[in-house]
């Protein structure tokens, strides 16, 4: 299941020289022997699938006063978090992204004010699917249900950090391989370990979806794909 690939690693050697005034006045030069050091970045990733998907959807409602909006927004959300209970969605699973009501202007060209010719009202939820194969299927019936705005998809992996534990070995394995490679070109030796910092990427991926959906949609196809959990991890070493 695991796979790894290397980047690019960045090697380099600092010998420090520093000067100094003695009593006369005159500049001392010495070295600072234990300047010396190399520094490696090495970097790997495993692939997975991911296991849990989240989701950006709800409902944008119109009328000619605020009111009227409001109740038609209110209808139609409570049949849209319905259906997602119905669909075993958990309650703590369904949480509100966004609400607004803002009032809609005609503009006119002969220098009259706006006037409001209605009112939109959105409401939007963020919800969490632990089934990746039966998003396709929820999407049709919240579509169905009164849902015409779905704004994004993101697919996650569970247990990502456990996975890149993997990634890690074999990030720290690479860089020092090549710090090895270095060291004996340059005729020395690998000391001990100065420092270790780890940066990562990869993770939730998330899929653009800003598209406002039609009640008649047909079955929507979802394809999770492979996530790359990648990690990059700096080593400096002193130099013997």
């Amino acid at each position: 299941m695991f796979k790894s690939l290397s980047g690019i690693l960045v090697a380099g050697f600092v010998f420090g020289v520093f000067f100094m005034n003695d009593a006369a006045g005159e500049n001392t030069a010495f070295a600072a022997e234990k300047s010396r050091f190399i520094t490696m970045t090495g970097r790997a990733s495993v692939g997975a699938v991911p296991d849990r998907v989240a989701i950006t959807l709800g409902v944008s409602s119109k009328a000619d006063n605020a009111r009227d909006a409001l109740t038609l927004n209110n209808a139609n959300m409570n049949s849209i978090i319905k259906t997602l209970k119905e669909e075993g969605i958990e309650e703590k699973y369904i949480l509100t992204s966004n609400f607004s009501i803002h009032a809609d202007y005609q503009h006119f060209k002969d220098g009259r004010p706006p006037k409001v010719r209605g009112y939109t009202v959105s409401n939007t939820v963020r919800v969490q699917v632990k089934d990746i194969d039966k998003l396709g299927p929820l999407l049709d019936k919240v579509v169905s249900s009164g849902s015409n705005q779905i704004n994004g998809i993101q697919f996650f992996v569970s247990n990502e950090d456990v996975l890149k534990d993997e990634a890690r070995k074999l990030a720290v394995a690479n860089a020092k391989r090549k710090a090895s490679l270095y060291a004996e070109a340059a005729g020395v030796e690998l000391g001990k370990v100065m420092s270790i910092t780890e940066s990562s990427h990869g993770g939730g991926r998330p899929v653009a979806m800003a598209r406002t959906l039609a009640a008649e949609a047909n079955a929507v196809p979802i394809a999770g794909g492979e996530q790359q959990l990648g990690v990059n991890v700096t080593i400096t070493w002193e130099l013997e």
